[in-house]
């Protein structure tokens, strides 16, 4: 257990280094090139400052979004009907060695569970009414411990700052476009608006292929909180496995019919769901699914637009964490 939770600590660290770095070499670079490389840092500074600005306030003033828009209302353990998923999480903090973050029931008709945190509202973490109907208060324990490794962890912070380099990049790349559609060359060595035009036009495509990246790294981020789940919580592998096939098989219950007839890709999640749910689900539909899950062999390329890893490897993941316990 201890090797696969420091590769996967090691890997993410370094994606995300690999990431900043050829973000800003590349940015460097087609900068330099056109106004000069004397000029580039200048550039590049003014251009981060635009960008990091509305990155701050998206992180500074977001939660308050979310709240909005999730319908939440806050629980403590007091609360009459839901003072017992405060207490859950309490525990699952202090097996964590954190405080407690603010607890929010959320009143929208899909399975999920998220954690979200900036310095003005602190950490704060939300459970769904469908969810907390589907499972066992042992599986909630299991979702819990995933959404407190993402305050744990920093992830919030992570995701900000490596999805600098597509916004910067797209940003860049639309102010060449649209420098090479005037006709400026803005006084450099190439003063050529042909240009500027195709590369303003390469640079906003290279900020999707480095969405793809970020995506990578956040299906290792969430890897990493599953991990969490499962060294921290007691029997945390066991439940986030039956948790995540109880969630697919709410919205899509002949799931199994169909990888029986032909191998396909279950969509990913966390823990996240369509609208048409259904809350009861035979436990052995949910074991048949994990068990299938535990044995197939998924293509690498299988989640590779999600940015959550297929449930298969999380459940393989998560199998050879449960030996553990």
């Amino acid at each position: 257990m201890i090797w696969e939770v420091t590769k996967l600590r090691i890997s993410m660290i370094l994606s995300a280094i690999a990431i900043l770095a050829l973000g800003f070499a590349l940015i460097y670079g087609i900068l330099g090139y056109f106004f000069g490389f004397s000029n580039a840092p200048l550039l590049i500074t003014g251009a981060l400052a635009f960008v990091t600005i509305f990155t701050l306030l998206q992180w500074l003033f977001g939660p308050a979004l979310i709240k909005s828009i999730y319908h939440l209302t806050e629980v403590d353990p007091t609360d009459p009907q839901y003072g017992w998923v405060y207490n859950l999480v309490q525990e699952v903090a202090m097996y964590n060695r954190m405080n407690t973050p603010k607890v929010y029931i959320a009143n929208v008709p899909f399975p999920n569970a998220f954690a979200f945190e900036s310095p003005i509202y602190g950490k704060n973490m939300a459970i769904t009414l469908p969810l907390l109907r589907m499972l066992t208060p042992e599986e909630v324990k299991a979702v819990i411990g995933h959404e407190i490794g993402h305050l744990r962890h920093k992830d919030t912070e992570l995701l900000l700052a490596v999805g600098l380099i597509p916004t910067l990049l797209y940003w860049i790349g639309y102010g060449l476009w649209w420098g090479g559609l005037l006709g400026g060359g803005g006084g450099g060595r190439n003063d050529n608006s042909g240009i500027l035009f195709l590369i303003g036009i390469a640079l906003i495509a290279f900020s999707f292929l480095f969405n793809l990246f970020v995506l990578f790294l956040n299906r290792m981020r969430e890897a990493y909180a599953d991990v969490n789940s499962a060294i921290t919580v007691p029997n945390g592998a066991k439940n986030l496995q039956t948790a995540l096939a109880k969630i697919v098989l709410s919205t899509d219950p002949d799931i199994i019919e169909r990888y029986k007839k032909k191998y396909g890709q279950i969509g990913s999640m966390l823990l996240f769901s369509g609208f048409q749910i259904n809350e009861d689900i035979p436990a052995y539909k949910v074991q048949e699914l994990v068990e299938y899950w535990r044995n197939i062999k998924v293509s690498p390329f299988a989640d590779i637009f999600s940015d959550h890893p297929h449930p298969a490897k999380r459940i393989q993941l998560l199998e050879k964490l449960t030996h553990t316990q």
